[in-house]
């Protein structure tokens, strides 16, 4: 079987173990993005969507030197999985987008980050991580003692310096006017597949033509944004399908 490649997003790791397991016996691949993780100490100006490409592009080849890979990306991750398939069309057997940004639109969230100060993006991180609880809610997330302790990994799985180059980076990135034409011949070469959390879909900014293209639309049910800390069992069995082929299930 061709590895899994899960690339989270602008908050916390993309890799929970109940997922994961739902996935074998593929290998899964979940690199610490530049400035995440073990990466953290990464210089900030180092980070741009074309360093993450070239980033998961070694840790593909360190996992399985020159193998074709499934591309699982999760909000920011889905733009670099894009980019990914676009650049390296000969490695992407196919791209599962989990809310990724179609539209500046989507990336409303990094635009007031970019806008920010470094002490402010500080302040607000910190303020996240003294109350998991009411992040979480500020996601739509109902809190329970086991989200919670997701929530704080979470939160300090980079540091504020990270997160404001990442906004700066995204924001810069969807808005070029190339950005529609990268994602459509993306659609054109590689099977891409689309999965949303139901509450947050109507915010996902995902234009006509995508649907069309797409080989599935998968929709979780009583799940919002952040599906793999809300429903990470229903995540894992809806990308087994969809990996496999088969009907998702919801």
């Amino acid at each position: 079987m061709l590895p899994v490649v899960f690339i989270h997003g602008l908050i916390g790791p993309f890799s929970d173990t109940r997922t994961v397991s739902l996935l074998h016996p593929a290998p899964v691949v979940c690199p610490d993005l530049l400035g995440y993780g073990t990466e953290a100490g990464t210089d900030p100006a180092r980070i741009s969507i074309e360093a993450q490409v070239d980033y998961v592009l070694a840790a593909v080849d360190s996992a399985a030197p020159g193998a074709r890979v499934h591309l699982v990306g999760h909000s920011v991750g889905g733009v670099i999985a894009m980019a990914f398939a676009d650049h390296f069309p000969d490695r992407a057997a196919s791209v599962i987008n989990v809310e990724g940004n179609f539209a500046f639109a989507d990336a409303f969230w990094s635009a007031q980050l970019a806008r920010k100060s470094r002490d402010e993006v500080h302040d607000l991180l910190e303020a996240d991580r003294a109350d998991p609880a009411g992040w979480l809610r500020d996601g739509g997330v109902e809190p329970t003692e086991e989200r919670i302790r997701s929530a704080l990994e979470a939160l300090a799985y980079q540091p504020a310096t990270t997160v404001q180059a990442m906004a700066r980076t995204v924001v810069e990135f969807t808005g070029r006017s190339d950005y529609e034409p990268l994602l459509r011949g993306v659609f054109q070469r590689t099977p891409v597949h689309l999965v949303a959390g139901a509450r947050s879909r109507a915010g996902w900014h995902v234009p006509d033509w995508a649907l069309t293209a797409a080989v599935r639309y998968s929709e979780i049910a009583d799940a919002g944004h952040m599906v793999m800390l809300e429903a990470p069992e229903v995540f894992g069995r809806v990308l087994a399908d969809l990996l496999s082929g088969e009907a998702p299930s919801s």
